[in-house]
């Protein structure tokens, strides 16, 4: 039973998602069914993509008083809060009801209150905790610079319209489930660091080719529209395979590569393991020479989240019950110089020269039909706000737009493109910086000495003046707020009070977020032409067609216990044999925001060095625990961990060094209260004030903060468990080197 929801504290709700169980006990049951955007629905069905990590389906009430009721339950709880943060300036952050039951956690971001509610003991305070600020990180992530003021985002997540209102809610809703079943599912979004699919010799012909073919082309065409790409990088499920930047493009930091990451997951998800072999047990049956090529597997494209694919699914079980099990595996590697142009060539000589069975052949274009679209043409493209670093200094939530092209299920080429209005978001950005520290220093009162005093003040006011002047009188109210700021702060008689100051500063901010809103939210901002993006989704797959196989296999295996790294040669042991005992481990390095740890299979369908799925499932429930684990310990201040869990020994280790791989001393990390930034990327970006906090003290040289958590067997000494632990590190550090970002 789960609720997360937005109110303002006024107790107007500004956003909920809640699944059925929650709205059953909300009022007694009637007809109808929740969806994926918490409305009601006819008929009864699968849930989103027909997994068990979605909504509990069932009938469950419905109607146009649900927000109503909503707002009535926990109004109190809202006002609550307002009144203790205007009393008190502090309010509760998480409580439980009697027996411990229910478990709520709130937190204020500005004026509006984030609350997530868990009733089922499937999820613990950090949880729940973890998932509003990734909320939070959504909300901007979509709304931008808006979020500063409390009344346009309220606006924005609230729209007037219910039909805009439900599209708003439902994209938020469906980034919320994505999310949740990363997180459980996903070792890289388990401990929030971007997972690369490791072949390096791929890697850098991807690269490449996106810097010739894709990005320096598209760059160089009249058709761009004045957008300019910056971006583009290749996606294998969550595993990034390649990724290239323009010269003048700013950089991407791993928490936003992670939050593109799960967009893309949302509009296009990912099969499970499962699913992916019972799509090649329906090709084996439907083709029964088997696939020969690559291009003769029934392309499944995850589509939209309909009907359509619910009936699919419905179907794909009933199938299981009578298909036998059919295992396929892809042709080695090709070589490093093919594009797929042999492949076509090929294709077309085969079709020539052999007969191919014309009822089978109908089997397969009648399989094919009943496959759901691949492009959701709503969302894609897609505006979306990243944090860059530019010359002119950082800024948050800088405007891209996001092209999503698929090349195959669980295949995906990324654009990031930048329009010509950038330079006015870095202006905004400024601008509102400005304000807000001008409005610290009047929060301090008299202390701060007099307004006209305040060194910033002139340059800040020089700012302003050029930019409204800029705009020739296009907006009005802007105008007239800078004048009446202005006539107030810098007036010769007495200047007005701090409450005046104060109110005119809010006023300015708000005519400037408004400008920013109508600039990147309400225009509709310009994309890529079809013809480029069909251009380039095209070459890539011709790229990628002799690979794809190989891919989509090896990003399910991406490394394992038994298999031998591919930086290594064949003669070097495995990590098995390296390590006897090691049952697991994930190695993270923070300062790059990337991951590297063997793949756990967990269904019964696949096999790996763990067995099939008991087994590995209960080696990821310890891998699990083990992150939760460390996460608490370094809120506490504890860099290194060690314990025994019945017949298995998990540690923990996080340490620095310095760009040679030398290790450098340790010191005491910040010890962080329970109400804080729970630790990680998507959250807060942790790792990034630690590596700070940490680099102040060795300012010559630059700093890299790297994590490792392993899991051994119960009757490996602990003295035994360390050495492994830093011989692996070791082992693990050139990798990491591989140029990808």
């Amino acid at each position: 039973m789960r609720c997360v929801l937005i109110a303002s504290t006024a107790a107007e709700l500004l956003f909920y998602w809640a699944d059925a169980a929650f709205l059953r006990r909300l009022r007694p049951p009637h007809a109808g069914q929740v969806g994926r955007d918490g409305t009601g629905r006819r008929g009864c069905g699968k849930g989103v993509r027909g997994r068990a990590w979605t909504l509990t389906w069932g009938c469950v009430p419905q109607g146009p008083a649900l927000e109503d009721s909503l707002n009535t339950l926990f109004a109190p709880l809202i006002i609550s809060c307002a009144a203790l943060l205007e009393k008190l300036a502090d309010t509760y952050t998480c409580f439980a009801t009697e027996h411990g039951r229910h478990l709520h956690v709130l937190h204020m971001f500005g004026d509006c209150l984030y609350i997530a509610v868990n009733g089922d003991g499937t999820e613990s305070e950090d949880d729940l905790r973890r998932t509003l600020f990734v909320l939070r990180r959504l909300v901007e992530a979509h709304c931008g610079l808006v979020t500063l003021d409390s009344h346009l985002i309220r606006k924005e997540l609230r729209p007037a319209d219910s039909e805009q209102r439900e599209r708003v809610w439902s994209l938020l809703r469906g980034l919320l489930e994505t999310y949740s079943h990363l997180r459980e599912e996903d070792q890289s979004f388990a401990v929030e660091a971007v997972e690369r699919l490791i072949h390096p010799q791929l890697c850098e012909q991807c690269i490449e080719f996106l810097e010739r073919q894709v990005v320096q082309y598209i760059n160089a065409s009249p058709e761009r529209g004045g957008d300019e790409v910056g971006h583009a990088f290749l996606l294998v499920h969550t595993k990034l395979l390649a990724f290239y930047s323009s010269r003048n493009a700013s950089s991407i930091r791993p928490a936003d590569l992670l939050i593109l990451i799960l967009l893309v997951q949302d509009l296009y998800p990912s099969e499970s393991a499962e699913e992916e072999l019972d799509r090649q047990s329906v090709a084996g049956k439907v083709l029964p020479q088997g696939p020969k090529r690559s291009e003769s597997i029934p392309v499944s494209g995850p589509g939209s989240h309909g009907a359509a694919e619910k009936d699919s699914d419905d179907q794909q079980d009933t199938d299981d019950l009578s298909m036998p099990e059919v295992y396929y595996t892809p042709e080695p590697s090709p070589g490093g110089h093919s594009t797929g142009d042999e492949s076509w060539l090929e294709g077309a000589e085969m079709l020539g020269t052999g007969e191919a069975d014309a009822a089978d052949v109908q089997m397969a274009e009648d399989l094919l039909q009943t496959l759901g679209p691949l492009v959701p043409e709503a969302s894609n493209p897609r505006r979306i706000f990243l944090d860059a670093n530019l010359r002119e200094g950082y800024c948050p939530l800088l405007p891209h737009t996001m092209h999503c092209l698929p090349l195959w299920p669980g295949i995906s080429l990324v654009l990031l493109t930048k329009g010509p209005t950038t330079q006015v978001a870095v202006t905004l950005y400024q601008l509102l910086d400005g304000f807000l520290v001008l409005e610290r220093k009047l929060e301090e009162g008299p202390e701060a000495g007099a307004p006209r005093s305040y060194p910033f003040l002139a340059e800040l006011r020089q700012r302003m003046d050029k930019f409204v002047k800029k705009l020739s009188g296009q907006d009005i109210q802007l105008q007239n707020t800078w004048v009446d700021f202005k006539s107030k702060i810098f007036s010769r008689s007495e200047p007005g009070s701090s409450l005046e100051l104060l109110q005119a500063v809010a006023n300015v901010k708000r005519q400037l977020c408004s400008v920013y809103r109508q600039l990147f939210l309400a225009s509709a901002g310009h994309s890529l032409s079809q013809g480029l993006r069909d251009r380039a989704q095209k070459l890539m797959r011709e790229k990628l067609l002799d690979w794809r196989d190989f891919l989509l296999v090896k990003s399910r295996r991406n490394i394992t216990m038994v298999s031998y790294p591919c930086w290594t040669p064949l003669t070097h042991p495995t990590y098995l044999e390296d390590f006897p005992g090691l049952v697991h481990f994930i190695y993270v390095d923070r300062t790059a925001g990337q991951m590297m740890a063997p793949s756990l299979s967990v269904t019964e369908k696949s096999s790996s060095e763990l067995g099939k799925g008991p087994l590995a499932a209960f080696i990821k429930r310890k891998v699990w625990s083990l992150i939760a684990l460390a996460r608490r310990y370094l809120q506490k201040g504890y860099t290194t961990l060690m314990l025994q869990d019945g017949d298995y020994c998990c540690s923990y280790f996080l340490w620095f060094e310095n760009e040679l791989g030398y290790k450098l001393e340790m010191m005491e990390v910040p010890v962080l209260s329970d109400d804080s930034a729970p630790i990680g990327m998507l959250a807060g970006d942790y790792y990034r004030k630690l590596l700070r906090y940490y680099s102040k003290n060795h300012q010559a040289e630059v700093v890299k903060c790297y994590e490792l958590l392993t899991v051994h067997l119960g009757i490996i000494p602990s003295e035994l468990v360390v050495q492994q632990a830093c011989d692996l590190a070791r082992r693990l550090w050139e990798p990491s080197r591989i140029p990808l970002l």
